[in-house]
């Protein structure tokens, strides 16, 4: 298995935009997948997720998710810090 590219999501939705090119002038889905460098599976998943999607949508949908990401990993803490502070009180230390 070769090595596996990561695309950011900008450069996906420049390549779904080059994939209606392609099938605007005929070309078939595996045809486009081929020309594109990934798999069909690729190119549908990218279209369920992207397709329509503006790059400045893409920017923020990112930056949205990398909150997400920080807020979950300081509720994980608050919550641990909660739980280690009631069991001390209770004298299960």
């Amino acid at each position: 298995m070769g090595k596996q590219k990561r695309f950011t999501p900008e450069q996906i939705i420049m390549k779904l935009r080059e994939a209606e090119v392609f099938i605007g002038s005929g070309s078939t889905i595996s045809e486009v997948a081929r020309k594109l460098g990934v798999s069909e599976q690729t190119y549908y998943r990218w279209r369920s997720l992207y397709g329509g999607m503006k790059t400045s949508q893409a920017k923020k949908l990112k930056a949205l998710e990398q909150e997400n990401a920080r807020l979950k990993k300081a509720v994980a803490e608050l919550t641990l810090d909660k739980l280690i502070l009631r069991e001390a009180a209770e004298g299960n230390f």
